[in-house]
Formats: structure tokens, sequence, C-alpha cells
């Protein structure tokens, strides 16, 4: 049986711009030690590969035991610039979020 990301966080995302927003939130604190360590701004930014033309940022936010990514240069020129079909970052955490995962 696959593991996707799904399995070990929750997540939420936005745009803004040419940069969009994706928020990964662990379902559990021992989630959360795994997502910290395994989740990087590299493995984000492979992941979407060439769709994202800019750098990814990962913020950490313990409190709430989430991590923050801003990919810049990641929605073709905006939503009023792009040609793609879904061209805005709203549904970039369910894509995340279906990444396959093995630690």
């Amino acid at each position: 049986m696959t593991k996707r990301l799904y399995d070990l966080a929750f997540g939420r995302s936005g745009d803004k711009g040419d940069i969009a927003n994706i928020s990964i939130i662990a379902r559990d604190s021992a989630a959360y030690r795994t997502l910290k360590t395994h989740l990087t701004a590299e493995r984000v930014h492979d992941y979407f590969g060439d769709m994202v033309r800019g750098e990814v940022i990962r913020y950490e936010l313990d409190n709430i035991e989430a991590l923050n990514f801003v990919l810049h240069g990641a929605l073709d020129g905006g939503g009023t610039r792009s040609l793609r079909i879904d061209g805005l970052g709203k549904s970039l955490a369910g894509a995340l979020l279906y990444m396959e995962w093995d630690e």
C-alpha cells in the first residue's frame, strides 16, 4: 500500500500574484517531527518540478505543529495572466498532500 503525505497531515493553500502559499498541518506530534525532518523546501520544489520557477521557502510553526511553504514563481504569472486551467494556488495543498511518502 502506498503511503501519502495526507496520511501525516492536512493542508491549506492560497495565492497572491505569482506566489503560492501552502500550509501543511501535522495530524499529531509524531507526524510533525517526521515532517519537520523530511519535508524540506527542496523536496517540495522537486515535487512540483518546472511548475515552480522560483525559490521555495519553508517556515516552521512549532506552536501549531505546521510547516508553511512559500513558492515563488509558482502560478505562471498569476490568475490574470496564466493560461492554466487552474492557475491559482488554491489546489496546490491537495496536490502536495498526494505526494508519495517514504521516510
